[in-house]
Parts: C-alpha cells; sequence; structure tokens
C-alpha cells in the first residue's frame, strides 16, 4: 500500500511541478560543468534535479554513509564546496521549500507535500556529499549506524 501511495504522490508531485524543477536543476547542473570550476556544484544540482522528479518514498543522505568510505565530496572539500554553497544559494532555497512547505500545510491535501519540501529544504542546505535513496535503505543506513555506535 505504501508503495501505491509513493508511485500516487510522486505522479501529483510531477504533474504539478516536479518535471519542471527538476528539468531546472539539471539546466542549472549543464551550466555548473560548463563553466568547469561548477563541477562539484554542477554534481549536487543533478542529485537535487533527480530528487524533485520522485521525491515520495526517497531521500538524501551522505554517501560515505551509504558507501562505507569517503570521496571528495564527504571529505574537506566538500564542507568548503558546502559552505560556498549555503552563502551563495542554500539559505534562500532552504527558505523558499520552508515557505512552499507552509503554503502546502494549509490545506489537507497538501500536506504530504509539505513534508516533501522539508526534505528538500534539508538537502537544499548543504547538497554535495549527498545522494538520493530509497527510503527502506535509508532506514537501514540509519539503523546500522546506530547500533555501531552503541
Amino acid at each position: 500500500m505504501r508503495n501505491l501511495l509513493n508511485v500516487l504522490g510522486n505522479i501529483i508531485w510531477l504533474v504539478f511541478g516536479g518535471l519542471l524543477a527538476g528539468l531546472a536543476w539539471w539546466l542549472v547542473g549543464v551550466l555548473a560543468y560548463a563553466s568547469i570550476v561548477g563541477i562539484p556544484w554542477g554534481r549536487a544540482c543533478f542529485v537535487l534535479g533527480r530528487f524533485h522528479f520522485w521525491p515520495f518514498g526517497r531521500e538524501a543522505i551522505r554517501r560515505d554513509d551509504l558507501y562505507g568510505r569517503a570521496d571528495i565530496g564527504t571529505g574537506r572539500a566538500g564542507t568548503v564546496g558546502n559552505v560556498i554553497w549555503f552563502v551563495v544559494a542554500g539559505w534562500w532555497l532552504a527558505v523558499l521549500h520552508i515557505l512552499s512547505a507552509l503554503a502546502c500545510f494549509i490545506t489537507i491535501i497538501g500536506i504530504p507535500f509539505a513534508f516533501q519540501h522539508v526534505k528538500f529544504a534539508g538537502i537544499a542546505v548543504a547538497p554535495i556529499g549527498k545522494t538520493v535513496v530509497l527510503s527502506e535503505i535509508a532506514r537501514g543506513i540509519r539503523t546500522r549506524s546506530l547500533v555501531s555506535h552503541s
């Protein structure tokens, strides 16, 4: 039943703005790649775009949590990239998603979409070093992390 609701939510999301938002993120990603120095941010734009296409049943997690090893985006360079991202774009993207979430919360039918905007706000703050996975995978990684830290 949950999978059916995720598919239905994703189709509604896609029709009412998700497709346009995802394509816009991919366009920004192409422009970032074209600049060469923007490649790390371009990769983040492609991750955000893919997330905007199909957000229900998916979550953003750190790549090193998923793969069990650090890479350039999850280390110091990724932190610097996320600070630059936050100053240039991240804070206002997060604010826009929070405002969109509040607008969606006003209606009963918009509440599931509000939760998606809250997820987008979280990744919009610092997307470098993150990837999008199925929610079940993210829950398994969180559980594994909790067990290994106790």
